[in-house]
């Protein structure tokens, strides 16, 4: 175990440098603060750029009817009223601002015809909503927050601090001092050196989990560090059943499968087609949405054409329903020929305006695919996209159960239910990041002094995670990391049953006992066998949130489905699942009665479930 290491000191240190991330640190470091940005790979490759369709926000300009609350109810719907309605509420409002104030920064959004940002149509929202750069949304996102950080501090007038960028580093754990958070324990990937964190506060930005599941559309940062980080801090997990398949990732070729096919495809006028060359979706509308959608092609096409008065056709539906359609068009003998359904947009638009509006789908497609989708339809099916459900935070401030510790973004639960509307992720990532930058600043500002460093519990740390080098020379920690995939995909997959899920806990818990023993060959320099250790430690406590919260959701309700309960039940639909470490270090669970929501509120949503 390696005896010297970096110690830096920070006012604000925020783990993950995605649009959450970013956005966090710039608003603590006009706040004044000495803030850190931290993250695994390099400053600008963060998943976000994979946020391909756009960014919701109700700026009416496209369809001046369309508000904050009618986005909000339309949140509420998407998550079957599990979100935190204040969550939802604070992001509706919000995201207009942010939206303007990406513009304000650089960001180049498509436009309209007298110059305002243009909005298209995504699932689950009652108009076109999303503010959009062709399809590389996210990508324009991070490049404009990348210039604000790189810029940060230049500007002498003003409280603005410089933002430090720490790139290719892991963070092993997190700190504490009695009781709140007080840093961090790291490595940096190249050389295996230590690295130590003080912080007064910290945030935690660091994305998804899909690398639970072996076909997703996350990156290979999807580790579920975020996640893990807070359970092992202390902080509690909220609606971790709940994940969404995104229904359109690439099928062909395999080495593609689980490719990102954004949902702006179907906003544009996109139709998915079995191999019967029928428009399924139409067999597929649940009642909830029934009076808000399209019952023949016909209208569906008028909304397309934005004629007014005309229902979203059943494309749009929300992904758990899409998702849900494609999987029994397959297992009923009407998939493509590898698995999964036709998304055609060949025939729906001329060849100048696919390549316009959807020019990164056109280039993914040709160059991995050699399919070119202005001729041909692609083969699309269901993948693990997104998690509902993270750390648990209070709606206002984005701080945690633990004095200290913040989170934003997808790491973050509450805002989305039991199912995340497409485009909402990227205002998410704003709105909040910009909220947890903000009280993790004030935070620090009233906490004044560093914490002391416990220098027993950092050598702790260290020797942890070094161990696996002391250790004997035995399972390659790419295998245990390839059975845990095999049995999430297997039993706590898109379809859920009892007897699997108690099978994936009890693989998941022989597993824990694997990883436990694992030894790594090498030094800790350029070791990606040691890595892989340590990102199994995090996928471990990530996967078995989902499944002990899948098990005890006795229901079907957004990204969670039960096939041995399929209804969605009134009870269910008043708790949400939080999960928690207990004193024996066993992971808990209980049921979190929903707050009341305000009268006006629940009117709104009352009005839109009548009609």
């Amino acid at each position: 175990m390696p005896t010297n290491y970096d110690v830096h000191e920070y006012d604000v240190l925020v783990i993950g440098a995605g649009g959450a991330g970013m956005r966090a640190a710039i608003e603590s470091a006009q706040k004044g603060m000495h803030t850190a940005l931290v993250c695994k790979s390099l400053l600008g490759k963060a998943h976000t750029v994979m946020a391909e369709g756009g960014m919701a926000a109700a700026l009416g300009n496209v369809e001046k009817k369309d508000n904050w609350k009618v986005h909000f109810v339309d949140t509420m719907f998407g998550g079957k009223f599990l979100n935190q309605w204040r969550m939802a509420q604070l992001h509706a409002q919000e995201s207009p601002d942010r939206a303007r104030e990406l513009e304000s920064w650089g960001a180049v959004f498509d436009r309209t015809d007298d110059g305002q940002i243009l909005q298209r149509n995504f699932g689950g929202h009652a108009y076109p909503r999303l503010a959009h750069v062709g399809d590389r949304t996210g990508l324009e996102l991070i490049r404009t927050l990348q210039e604000r950080v790189v810029a940060s501090g230049r500007h002498p007038h003003t409280a603005e601090k410089e933002i430090k960028v720490h790139m290719e580093c892991t963070i092993y754990r997190l700190l504490k001092t009695d009781g709140r958070v007080s840093g961090a324990v790291g490595y940096w990937r190249e050389t295996g050196k230590p690295i130590v964190f003080r912080a007064k506060s910290v945030v935690l930005a660091t994305g998804g989990l899909g690398k639970c599941y072996r076909v997703t559309s996350n990156s290979w940062e999807g580790t579920g560090d975020g996640h893990a980080l807070a359970y092992m801090a202390g902080a509690e997990l909220i609606d971790m059943e709940f994940i969404q398949f995104h229904p359109t990732g690439m099928v062909w070729p395999p080495s593609v499968r689980g490719i990102l096919v954004t949902e702006g495809v179907r906003g544009e006028g996109g139709v998915l087609k079995n191999n019967k060359d029928e428009r399924f979706m139409f067999g597929y509308i649940p009642e909830l949405y029934k009076n808000q959608t399209a019952d023949t092609p016909e209208e569906g096409e008028k909304y397309i054409k934005k004629v007014p008065g005309a229902r979203r056709p059943p494309e749009l539906l929300t992904r758990d329903v899409v998702a849900r359609a494609i999987v029994r068009e397959v297992k009923e003998g009407r998939g493509s020929p590898h698995g999964g359904a036709f998304l055609d947009i060949a025939s729906r638009l001329p060849a100048d305006q696919i390549k316009k509006k959807l020019p990164s789908m056109y280039h993914q497609f040709m160059a991995l695919g050699n399919l070119d989708i202005t001729q041909e339809p692609m083969e699309v099916g269901p993948t693990c996209h997104y998690a509902m459900g993270g750390v648990r935070v209070n709606p206002e401030t984005q701080q945690s159960s633990v004095p200290g510790l913040f989170a934003a973004g997808e790491v973050a639960g509450g805002l989305h239910g039991s199912n995340r509307l497409g485009g909402n992720s990227l205002s998410d990532l704003v709105v909040f990041g910009r909220r947890a930058g903000l009280y993790a600043a004030e935070f620090a500002q009233k906490n004044g002094t560093l914490p002391p460093l416990d220098t027993n519990q950092l050598e702790s740390c260290l020797q942890e995670m070094y161990a696996p080098f002391e250790k004997p020379k035995g399972e390659n920690a790419f295998i245990v990391t390839s059975a845990l995939q095999d049995t999430m995909e297997a039993n706590v997959g898109i379809a859920r049953q009892e007897e699997e899920l108690k099978q994936a806990l009890a693989d998941i818990a022989g597993l824990k006992d694997r990883a436990a023993v694992l030894g790594v060959a090498g030094d800790s320099r350029f070791n990606p066998g040691w890595h892989q250790t340590i990102s199994l430690d995090f996928l471990l406590v990530c996967s078995e949130a989902i499944a002990k919260s899948a098990l005890e959701r006795r229901e079907s309700r957004g990204g969670h489905m039960r096939v041995d309960h399929l209804e969605t039940l009134d009870e269910y639909g008043t708790f949400n699942h939080v999960v928690w470490r207990g004193e024996d270090g066993q992971m808990q669970l209980r049921r979190e009665p929903l707050t009341a929501m305000p009268a006006e509120l629940a009117a709104l949503i009352e009005e839109k479930k009548n009609g």
